[in-house]
């Protein structure tokens, strides 16, 4: 008994240090309103997000999924999220801090054949300059995020593998302009491959049609999606981590909004 307290403990204590590192409010831009919700499976895990004003003073926007969920996750998570915030200290170009968080994850996996998989993620990282809203991102096996502008839909498509893999990985950055009343949705395959009791997967079908039927704002769009996973049957708790981040495009200052985690 006395073990299983300590476990707990140590759990609920991994669990408040991880929180530590998101974000606690979102950028104040009078270009945008940002949006983000997050519920890990396991109190802990590997799904990890962050808002930089970059040296340039463009704003980036990154969302990745460590492979895996639960404490080992959640470890290599806080090795990359430290080391990207390193990283965009020296460099306004996320091709650079890409690629150099991919060899700084190399470094780890060299160390044992039998864990070097899990030093492995998929990983969005996008910079968008406040005068053009333009955005170079690079997208490294992360699921298409999605923009919708009026009655269209673009996917911001996979520019390369997911980050660990491969000593020197094919990646590709490339650029999407926004426009006024755009609005960009970011999410994690928690999400998209959730799973109901009779089996089903929640699916990137729903997912585009909710972003394209909804007229809530960012804020209420995002309860929207944890309520229509809901609706759908998704586990509860969910099997894998939750996160989704919302970017609408506007012409005038937003309020901040406060990064939510699910409760448990």
């Amino acid at each position: 008994m006395k073990c299983q307290c300590g476990g707990e403990f140590e759990f609920a204590l991994a669990r408040n240090v991880q929180q530590l590192l998101f974000p606690k409010s979102s950028p104040s831009c009078h270009w945008c309103c940002f949006g983000v919700k997050n519920h890990m499976a396991n109190g802990v895990g590997g799904d990890f997000f962050e808002f930089l004003t970059l040296p340039d003073g463009s704003q980036s926007v990154f969302l990745g999924d460590v492979t895996g969920h639960g404490l080992h996750a959640s470890v290599v998570m806080s090795l990359l999220y430290g080391f990207i915030h390193r990283a965009c200290l020296k460099s306004c170009v996320p091709l650079e801090a890409v690629l150099e968080t991919n060899e700084f994850l190399q470094s780890f996996a060299e160390r044992s054949q039998k864990y070097d998989h899990f030093f492995s993620s998929t990983l969005f990282f996008g910079s968008i300059h406040p005068e053009t809203l333009e955005m170079h991102y690079i997208n490294c096996g992360h699921l298409p995020p999605m923009v919708r502008r009026g009655d269209q839909l673009f996917t911001l498509n996979s520019t390369g593998p997911p980050i660990g893999f491969f000593d020197h990985p094919d990646i590709e950055m490339r650029s999407f302009r926004f426009e006024k009343d755009d609005r960009l949705l970011l999410y994690t395959d928690g999400i998209s491959e959730a799973v109901n009791a009779e089996g089903v997967m929640f699916g990137l079908r729903r997912l585009s049609q909710l972003l394209m039927t909804s007229d809530l704002n960012y804020l209420e769009f995002l309860d929207e999606i944890f309520a229509e996973l809901k609706r759908f049957g998704a586990c509860n708790p969910p099997q894998d981590d939750c996160t989704a981040i919302v970017i609408d495009f506007h012409p005038f200052m937003a309020p901040m909004s406060k990064p939510e985690n699910l409760p448990e």
